[in-house]
């Protein structure tokens, strides 16, 4: 069961935008264990399938606000070349890297968690304990964006939504459209 209440998440957060922090969460953060642990109990073509997934809601918001910037959905194409065995890894590792890059070169703070979000998610190919830097970083994100007072509801809900998801592609891993790389199906 995922819960949102664990050791009021909000005075954690709280104390790291108090320290001034740029990341608001943690991968040892009391609020993420359980949603930690239930990715963590995933194949690692669900978790890919589940990251990619959510990687692409991110890239897609990004390229509403910078239409000329294709950095983020090149990283999460080359991701899923690469999870399909279609690329080799230093391609991707090198739009993963350019993703990284451009959260450098902007100044919204919740735009730079989106980058980093997008790059986090397709780094889960290689290591599925990228995977929680997603939520880590849009969770992030969607504090930067509704503020610290309206934020609850909202990082709350897709916590809840990342759940949900893990949960269906840890049940439908296998009906896929990929035709996944040898290392994938280990």
């Amino acid at each position: 069961m995922i819960r949102g209440d664990t050791a009021d998440w909000l005075d954690e957060v709280k104390e790291r935008m108090k320290r001034k922090n740029q990341i608001l969460f943690s991968k040892d953060s009391a609020f993420l264990a359980d949603l930690a642990d239930l990715i963590g109990s995933q194949t690692h073509r669900a978790i890919v399938l589940w990251a990619l997934e959510f990687a692409k809601e991110a890239a897609d918001t990004l390229l509403e606000t910078y239409p000329e910037e294709l950095r983020p959905q090149e990283a999460l194409a080359a991701s899923s070349a690469w999870a399909q065995g279609k690329v080799k890894m230093p391609a991707a590792q090198k739009a993963i890297l350019r993703c990284h890059a451009f959260a450098k070169e902007i100044g919204s703070p919740y735009d730079i968690a989106l980058c980093h979000a997008v790059g986090q998610a397709c780094g889960a190919v290689h290591a599925p304990g990228h995977a929680i830097g997603f939520p880590i970083y849009e969770l992030t994100a969607i504090i930067r964006k509704c503020g610290v007072d309206g934020c609850r509801e909202p990082v709350e809900k897709r916590k809840a939504q990342y759940a949900e998801r893990i949960i269906y592609w840890g049940g439908h891993s296998t009906d896929s459209p990929y035709e996944w790389a040898d290392f994938m199906l280990k």
